[in-house]
């Protein structure tokens, strides 16, 4: 059903494609904590290319690589030649000699579309401007382990960041609810809001934007944030960091959620800024399961695509 297919985006698979990815992440995760891991890669070789730093992304994926049998080969872009202005064509052709998948955390998702087209060959989004489809399976694990079932969630932040944008494309595809407190000038692409509207429609799935992050939040099991300056956008720092001030997860906020509401964040996060340190580091705080679930969801992601 997955094998040999490229994730690139989450809006790319059926419902049952993705039930699929989540089944085999509780799978793997049971499989490395027993020690009973299978060796699913074994013989395989995997071309992961950073353009951006990386530590959960490039952690997990190079150990989800090994674990499996398979031989990770990571690749920075200082260290071969897209740093030197090679184009990705080029990059994508050679590589599609030599591995049998690539993952690529990428500055232009552009980038993706070419390696995926060019190489032949399975290609993962590790990260790209547009979305990081490998956070958002790891996430709804986490959200599952939780409260045994996928629940409502509530982003507060940036509304066209690309970490909510694999969350909405996962609750679109699922019928799930999402609600997302954020100023009305940051929202997703015009071309990708338009498929997630459409996956929602067919769904059943409930996408609201509020300005209100005490209504937006009211009563929800899961609050979640990001970083409001993402790598790549420093130039516009400041203005972002001004339109997002009232949108900070606090101690004030999370007592408007449900009494039993988990916090997440994709990570690194910026203490002080995005969220309070009480709130990060709290009881309620689920980002190291969260974190740890990078592993499990990339082991799922490899295993099924190659």
């Amino acid at each position: 059903m997955l094998k040999g297919k490229s994730l690139l985006c989450l809006l790319d698979f059926s419902k049952q494609e993705i039930e699929k990815m989540m089944e085999v992440s509780f799978q793997m995760k049971n499989f490395y904590l027993t020690k009973a891991i299978p060796k699913s890669l074994d013989g395989k070789n995997v071309a992961l290319i950073f353009e951006k730093p990386s530590t959960r992304t490039r952690v997990s994926v190079e150990t989800a690589v090994r674990v499996l049998g398979g031989n990770p080969i990571v690749l920075n872009k200082s260290e071969i030649q897209l740093g030197r202005g090679e184009p990705v064509e080029d990059t994508a052709r050679v590589l599609g000699r030599y591995v049998d998948g690539i993952g690529a955390r990428v500055l232009k998702h552009e980038s993706l579309e070419i390696l995926s087209k060019y190489s032949g060959k399975p290609t993962i989004n590790l990260l790209s401007d547009l979305s990081h489809p490998l956070q958002a399976l790891a996430d709804f694990m986490t959200i599952k382990e939780k409260f045994g079932e996928y629940t409502s969630v509530t982003f507060v932040g940036d509304g066209g960041d690309n970490v909510l944008v694999s969350l909405m494309a996962f609750v679109a595809k699922m019928g799930l609810t999402i609600k997302i407190a954020s100023p009305k000038e940051l929202r997703p692409r015009e071309d990708i809001w338009k498929k997630i509207e459409e996956e929602a429609e067919k769904s059943g799935a409930i996408i609201e934007f509020y300005e209100d992050p005490y209504e937006a939040v009211r009563g929800t099991k899961v609050v979640y944030t990001d970083v409001w300056v993402s790598m790549g956008q420093e130039e516009i720092a400041e203005k972002k960091k001004a339109m997002l001030k009232d949108y900070k997860v606090t101690t004030d906020l999370m007592k408007y959620a449900s009494k039993d509401a988990i916090f997440m964040h994709c990570l690194p996060a910026v203490r002080g800024e995005e969220v309070d340190k009480e709130v990060l580091d709290g009881p309620q705080s689920a980002v190291w399961d969260e974190a740890e679930n990078r592993l499990y969801t990339a082991m799922s992601v490899l295993s099924l695509l190659l």
